[in-house]
């Protein structure tokens, strides 16, 4: 396995497996939809964004306010508009 194939790996287990299932269904739908269109620097965007708190990702999805913790990205605004 290349190590592209392990970071999407990574991406969607991390999807998946949040904590709430509100979280779960939301980020895993938007990872589903994209994770074979996205590039390497992206999905490591992805990967990092993945990585914030469910609150983070949570607020910014209903306020589409960008706190410190947030870079945007092509990956950030795909995630912006996304609906499930």
């Amino acid at each position: 396995m290349n190590e592209l194939e392990t970071l999407k790996k990574k991406i969607i287990y991390r999807a998946n497996y949040r904590g709430t299932k509100e979280m779960d269904i939301l980020l895993s739908k938007f990872v589903d939809k994209y994770i074979n269109s996205f590039s390497k620097d992206e999905l490591e965007e992805l990967y990092n964004f993945l990585n914030l708190e469910d609150e983070i990702i949570y607020n910014f999805y209903q306020t589409k306010k960008i706190g410190s913790e947030i870079k945007i990205n092509k990956v950030l605004e795909l995630f912006g508009k996304f609906k499930i």
